[in-house]
C-alpha cells in the first residue's frame, strides 16, 4: 500500500467530519505547525493570539476562541519538540441542534507528509484544505474511448475510475446520400470525422493538461480504426500525446467502453488501487465458486486466520463503519471485547449487571484488522464502494473478505 491506504481512509473520514462541523461565530481554530518550528516559538505565537482574543467584542465568541487556544497551548507544552512531519490542530466550539450546545472537540495530528508552511486561522469553519491536498492520491491515468459516434474521457486515481466527459459525432453512416457522388459524400465524412477527433482532443486537453504532472499514463480504446487515427494524429497536446501508454481494441464505445478499457489495460495500469481492488475480488469471488477453501469470510473466522498466520491477502471494505471496542462496567467491573457500529456503542450495557459501561479502547475495524495483518505479512486491500464488486464485499460478505494462503484444518 502507498500511504498505507488504511491510514489515508482515516484521514479522509476526519476531513469529511471536520468539514461538516460549524462554529457559532469566527470561533474554530485551525493550526498548521511546519516541520522543524521550535514548540517554544509557536507557544510565543499563540500565548500573543490569546492575548489578542481578549479584545473580541462578543462576549460568547470570546471566551470560545480563547478557551480553544488555551486548550492548544496545554496540549502542546506535552511536546518537546515538532513531530518530524510537522502538527495539525484543529479546536473549537462545534454548534450543536440549538444554540447553547456548543461542544468544545480538539484534533491532533501528524499530516503524512512534512508541512512547510504556517497557518493559525479562526473561522466558522475548520480549514482543512491543506491536509486534503495532503492525502488526495496524486498519481493519476487518463483515458480516452474513440469511435467515430461517440466518445468518452475518464480518469483513473487510486480506488476511483470517474467518466469525466462524454461526446456524440453526429457523423452520418457509411452510405451515400440522395444525389452526392460517392467520393463527395466520403470527404465530408473525414472533413466530420476530423473535427469530431480535434473536438476529443480539446476536450482532453482541457482535462488532462492542469494534471499533466500527475498522470503516469494515457490509454486508448474503441473498437474500430478510430482509435488508431486519433493517437496517430496531431490531436492531442504534444505534452499528452507523449503520455500515451497503449492502444487498446474495446467492445463498446461511450461510458461503458471506459470500464471495458481499465480492464483490458490492467497490466500497464497494475499500481492504481482500482485495478489491485478488482483483481483481488476477483480471485477471491474465483475460490469461493470453485469452492477451493481458499475463500473465506465472516469477521470471526476470518480473525481466527490472522492469528493462524494463515490470510494471504485481506479485503476490507471503505464502507465499514464499526469500531473493535474494549469496555469495562462502571458498576461490578465486567470487562468486554467485541465489534459495533457507533450506535451500539452509545447503548452499550454490561451484560452481567445492566450497568453503564465506560470504553477503555475505540479503534476502527480496518484499523484493528490492518494491525493484526500486518504481524503475520498478509496484504492488506481496501476495496472501494464504488465497483459492483466492492458494493458485493460490503452488502454480500459484510465488509471482510480473505483469500488464504493455505486451507485451514476443519474446511
Amino acid at each position: 500500500m502507498a500511504m498505507d491506504e488504511v491510514e489515508r481512509l482515516k484521514l479522509e473520514r476526519l476531513v469529511k467530519e471536520l468539514k461538516e462541523k460549524k462554529g457559532r461565530g469566527t470561533e474554530l481554530v485551525s493550526v498548521y505547525i511546519p516541520a522543524g518550528r521550535p514548540i517554544s516559538d509557536v507557544l510565543n505565537t499563540l500565548w500573543y493570539e490569546y492575548s489578542t482574543a481578549s479584545n473580541i467584542k462578543d462576549r460568547v465568541t470570546r471566551h470560545h476562541v480563547m478557551d480553544a487556544l488555551a486548550a492548544i497551548i496545554n496540549r502542546l507544552k506535552l511536546f518537546r519538540k515538532t513531530p518530524p512531519n510537522g502538527l495539525i490542530i484543529f479546536a473549537g466550539y462545534v454548534a450543536g441542534d440549538a444554540p447553547g450546545n456548543e461542544e468544545m472537540e480538539i484534533h491532533l495530528l501528524e499530516p503524512p507528509q512534512k508541512l512547510k508552511i504556517w497557518l493559525y486561522r479562526c473561522d466558522s469553519r475548520f480549514h482543512t484544505d491543506i491536509l486534503e491536498d495532503m492525502i488526495r492520491v496524486k498519481e493519476a491515468y487518463g483515458l480516452i474511448v474513440v469511435e467515430r459516434g461517440e466518445a468518452a474521457i475518464g480518469i483513473l486515481r487510486g480506488r476511483t475510475l470517474d467518466v469525466v466527459d462524454e461526446l456524440t459525432s453526429g457523423i452520418p453512416g457509411k452510405h451515400r446520400a440522395g444525389g452526392q457522388s460517392a467520393r463527395r459524400f466520403e470527404r465530408i465524412i473525414e472533413q466530420l470525422t476530423h473535427e469530431f477527433y480535434k473536438r476529443i482532443g480539446e476536450h482532453a486537453n482541457k482535462i488532462f493538461l492542469p494534471i499533466k504532472d500527475e498522470l503516469k499514463g494515457i490509454v486508448i480504446g474503441g473498437p474500430g480504426p478510430a482509435k488508431k487515427e486519433f493517437a496517430e494524429g496531431d490531436y492531442l497536446h504534444y505534452e499528452l500525446k507523449k503520455k500515451i501508454i497503449g492502444i487498446f481494441d474495446v467492445g463498446y464505445g461511450g461510458y461503458a467502453g471506459i470500464y471495458e478499457l481499465a480492464e483490458r489495460a490492467k497490466d500497464l495500469l497494475k499500481d492504481a488501487q482500482y485495478i489491485r481492488e478488482r483483481e483481488a475480488m476477483n480471485e477471491f469471488l474465483y475460490h469461493l465458486a470453485r469452492d477451493t477453501g481458499l475463500a473465506l469470510y465472516g469477521e470471526r473466522e476470518i480473525r481466527r486466520a490472522l492469528e493462524a498466520g494463515a490470510v494471504k491477502t485481506l479485503l476490507v471494505s471503505e464502507g465499514l463503519n464499526k469500531y473493535r471496542v474494549k469496555a469495562k462496567c462502571m458498576q461490578c467491573g465486567h470487562e468486554i471485547e467485541g465489534t459495533f457500529t457507533e450506535e451500539q456503542i452509545s447503548q452499550l450495557k454490561c451484560p452481567k449487571c445492566g450497568g453503564d459501561m465506560e470504553i477503555v479502547e475505540k479503534k476502527l475495524l480496518i484499523e484493528e484488522l490492518s494491525e493484526l495483518a500486518a504481524q503475520s505479512g498478509t496484504e492488506v486491500v481496501l476495496v472501494s464502494t464504488e465497483t459492483s464488486e466492492g458494493k458485493e464485499l460490503l452488502k454480500t460478505f459484510g465488509g471482510i473478505a480473505a483469500i488464504l494462503r493455505y486451507k485451514l484444518g476443519g474446511r
